[in-house]
């Protein structure tokens, strides 16, 4: 019997039933957004007065990511680190809601409230907790704009207080997506040449880091003494594609052995691919941004150049090799790195690629946002100056989550500590999050959340920083792309002596990403 015809109609039937599943892409809906990218820096008066050994001055850098409401109401998130003086190591994570208005022109009212968490040396900012409230005039054209500002800034259970005058610059960044309840569909290009997603797609790259910090020259602990060994350090960096061969990037990292828990940076710059083939590219770097925590004082500044190479495992998976230089430019830490990674590339935004063909699809990716609030109860501390021996903690985390598949997901997140009295404290985690479809009239999902990362700082007893974090919990969809989040579960340092339940209660925005597939078949 001549198996061949049969075989033959099982692959057009495959065919038939996959582009059947394939709907034409002009039928999925979109939202475009022009959101905006804020850095600013106000200069902080210490309290020398009441501690004489502080520098004057403390130079302090945000950076927020803010989305607008509607034509005059924004909200956001920022991350502020210090960069000149010597609070190096101060880093915090808030929440902000703000108003702007035109005047006149291209003259405009601005001011915003921020509320955060997080800090560098506890004396100084016990719980972590500050607000910072702005308010000033704002020029914009075509999108950009640059302002100045009255600020005040209040770590209003520790002694930093100031009015101050900042600066700030902004630039737009526009974000394209479509309904959660669209996530994880194929698309294919139909006839039609006029629809939201007919725009160029804009190249991402997601990356999980692993470092060694061989520290040399001056390099000192927060004790005096030489720091001469090896640094682990875990981080993520998120990498967004100007054109072929440049890219700007953000990452973080935090050391989980080698010190005390403690020490974080947090950069941003540019790279430049120099050389890249089907299966490899070679890559260049600098970033500049802040570091500190658990070694010797300074101003927070750093430099980092660095270069590597890529080797594509797939279109979208690539293992990076990485080495560079690591400077304090107001300070003496300095060390040697090197480094791998593993790399999630993705074409995302629309459907105008290079090398698009017929053949090309299109996914929508899952991806949720949440703001939180976490409760870790009797926490364990080693040296609190009131011999407090453990604490309740409180952080605000902003968590990540990727959909693989529909209900498998990657988690990545950062939490800073504002109540407890162990402003100082963080944690960088990722890991593995499992749900549930939706049951209860479609309003509910459950989900089991396994991560894992570095935490540290404030006495908070990690030892190193190594912790694990399992959570259980459930959504409750208030509407298709807002849901209200609660879970609970334990924080664990194996190496430490924490081993804390937990609470979180957050809100999480849930939409999806277009992303193309098959492209680039000939690179």
């Amino acid at each position: 019997m001549n198996k061949q015809p049969k075989l033959l109609s099982l692959l057009i039937l495959f065919n038939c039933i996959l582009s059947f599943a394939q709907k034409d892409i002009s039928t999925l809906k979109g939202t475009e957004l022009t959101n905006k990218v804020r850095l600013n820096f106000i200069p902080v008066s210490m309290p020398t007065s009441e501690f004489p050994n502080l520098d004057a001055t403390m130079g302090l850098v945000g950076l927020h990511y803010q989305i607008p409401f509607n034509d005059w109401l924004y909200g956001g998130a920022g991350f502020h680190y210090a960069v000149t003086g010597d609070q190096g190591g101060l880093f915090t994570l808030g929440a902000e809601l703000g108003v702007t208005k035109k005047i006149y022109k291209n003259l405009y009212f601005d001011g915003y409230i921020h509320f955060g968490g997080g800090g560098g040396y506890r004396v100084l900012i016990n719980d972590g907790a500050f607000i910072n409230s702005n308010i000033g005039l704002q020029y914009k054209k075509n999108n950009y704009s640059f302002g100045v500002q009255y600020s005040y800034i209040d770590f209003y259970t520790g002694v930093i207080k100031d009015n101050a005058v900042s600066v700030f610059f902004e630039i737009p960044s526009i974000f394209r997506f479509t309904k959660y309840e669209d996530a994880n569909k194929e698309y294919k290009l139909g006839e039609e040449t006029e629809f939201f997603w007919n725009k160029p797609t804009i190249k991402n790259v997601q990356q999980v880091r692993f470092d060694f910090f061989f520290p040399t020259g001056e390099s000192k602990r927060d004790n005096g003494t030489d720091l001469d060994t090896t640094l682990y350090v875990l981080g993520f960096e998120y990498q967004k594609y100007i054109n072929d061969k440049t890219f700007l990037f953000a990452h973080t990292d935090a050391i989980y052995k080698g010190l005390r828990a403690g020490f974080m940076d947090l950069f941003f710059g540019a790279g430049y691919h120099p050389y890249q083939s089907k299966y490899v590219n070679l890559f260049g770097k600098l970033g500049i941004g802040a570091a500190g925590g658990r070694i010797a004082p300074e101003g927070g500044l750093t430099v980092y150049p660095s270069a590597g190479i890529d080797l594509k495992l797939s279109d979208h998976l690539a293992l990076s090799g990485h080495g560079g230089y690591y400077r304090a430019l107001d300070g003496d830490f300095e060390a040697y790195t090197l480094g791998f990674g593993v790399k999630y590339m993705n074409l995302s935004g629309g459907t105008k690629t290079p090398n698009s063909n017929a053949n090309t699809t299109y996914k929508t990716q899952g991806i949720s946002v949440a703001l939180q609030n976490q409760t870790y109860f009797k926490v364990n501390k080693t040296d609190d100056p009131n011999n407090v021996l453990s604490t309740d903690l409180q952080l605000i985390g902003l968590q990540f989550n990727y959909d693989i598949f529909k209900n498998i997901y990657v988690i990545g997140e950062a939490g800073f500590a504002y109540g407890g009295r162990s402003g100082g404290y963080a944690h960088g985690l990722i890991g593995l999050g499992f749900k549930t479809n939706r049951f209860i009239n479609n309003n509910f999902d459950a989900f089991i959340n396994l991560t894992g990362g570095a935490a540290g700082g404030a006495g908070v007893d990690t030892d190193e920083g190594i912790v694990v974090r399992p959570t259980v919990g459930f959504n409750y969809h208030i509407k298709d792309n807002l849901a209200l989040k609660i879970s609970g579960g334990k924080l664990y340092a194996p190496f430490g002596n924490v081993n804390s339940n937990n609470l979180n209660i957050g809100l999480s925005f849930n939409f999806a990403s277009l992303l193309a597939k098959n492209n680039n078949k000939d690179k």
